[in-house]
């Protein structure tokens, strides 16, 4: 790209990002984010009680679980779309971000720019099935990801590309657990000092990782998928809060994840208050 053009599109880009409209709708959407893994946190826990009582169900541990909680509250139709477009937004500026990444080295500007973007597309994901709930629609998580996985196992080369994807989840999760113990996230979010900074602190640690803890489950059913060629095993969030009930102690494992969840949305919630926008 010329370089006058390529100073007026960075320009472009760094009047939207800096528009008052776009960060208050990116900080919500960090909010509503926040609010959907409190949600899948509180559905994990249900699903960990209920094994232990010999019961079932406690819904699905997704977004479209945590969505399809929202839509049988009073006014849950209105939060969904106050979800649907802070999530849009948030995708959108986190977008701008990835075009904006200025580094001197090549490697690492591309590396920054790829993982940005990836951001974004989760975030335009999840706006796209809230939008789809907000529109009187339903979606399940775990069968979309079923039905992406069959479609691949039965092209060619479709198992490769089923693995590829299982091993960039699981790395996914190894960098939520590396930034959840090193505290990395710190980067994103500057509360004031003291009680409310520790309090932060302690729901990044823990939320990060058991975010992480979750990502790399999912990661492991999609590697389970391609060895088996059985499509129903990459069941997403869902299959992977399923998978860790079924381990020995997976009460306690899930109980523990599900809590985890909750702090990781309660981080979203400090980010979306304190967080670099």
């Amino acid at each position: 790209m010329p370089e006058n053009a390529r100073a007026a599109a960075d320009q472009a880009a760094g009047t939207a990002q800096n528009s008052t409209a776009l960060r208050t709708l990116a900080r919500t959407g960090h909010a509503v984010n926040g609010l959907l893994h409190v949600l899948i946190g509180g559905i994990a826990i249900s699903i960990a009680l209920s094994g232990a009582s010999g019961g079932s169900g406690g819904g699905d541990a997704d977004q479209s679980g945590a969505l399809k909680t929202l839509a049988g509250t009073p006014g849950g139709i209105v939060i969904i779309w106050v979800v649907a477009v802070g999530l849009f937004a948030l995708g959108l500026w986190t977008a701008i971000s990835a075009f904006l990444v200025r580094e001197s080295d090549t490697r690492r500007r591309w590396s920054k720019r790829i993982s940005t973007a990836g951001r974004a597309i989760a975030y335009f994901a999840v706006g796209s099935t809230a939008l789809t709930f907000a529109l009187g629609g339903s979606q399940d998580s775990s069968q979309s990801s079923q039905g992406l996985t069959a479609t691949l196992l039965s092209s060619p080369g479709g198992v490769f590309v089923v693995i590829v994807v299982g091993l960039v989840v699981i790395g996914i999760g190894g960098f939520f657990v590396f930034k959840g113990v090193t505290q990395k996230f710190l980067e994103d979010v500057h509360p004031p000092t003291g009680t409310t900074k520790r309090a932060v602190v302690v729901l990044g640690i823990v939320g990060w990782v058991a975010k992480g803890i979750a990502l790399i489950t999912v990661g492991i059913l999609f590697l389970v998928a391609a060895a088996t060629q059985d499509p129903e095993k990459a069941s997403g969030m869902d299959g992977a809060i399923s998978a860790l009930a079924a381990l020995p102690f997976g009460v306690v494992i899930l109980l523990v994840v599900g809590v985890g969840l909750i702090a990781y949305g309660l981080f979203c919630g400090a980010r979306a208050r304190w967080g670099s926008l």
